[in-house]
């Protein structure tokens, strides 16, 4: 298992914008995206507007997809 960060590009309020997660976390993230009937930006988007601004959307990407699993 490769634990690199990937660099990936999402669309944010009609903004590109680079995240870089771990394969596990992008395909985790997809997963949840799927589950949820939502186009994965849509879902960047609204982790996004719910993060705290001192914290990396890379992070709360990471802490979305841990929550949503652990809960």
């Amino acid at each position: 298992m490769n634990g690199r960060p990937v660099k990936r590009s999402l669309t944010l309020k009609g903004h590109r914008t680079s995240v870089s997660l771990e394969d596990v976390f992008w395909t985790a993230f997809r997963e949840i995206a799927t589950e949820k009937g939502v186009p994965i930006n849509a879902l960047a988007a609204e982790i996004d507007a719910e993060r705290d601004m001192e914290t990396g959307l890379a992070s709360a990407i990471r802490v979305y997809v841990l929550s949503h699993y652990r809960g």
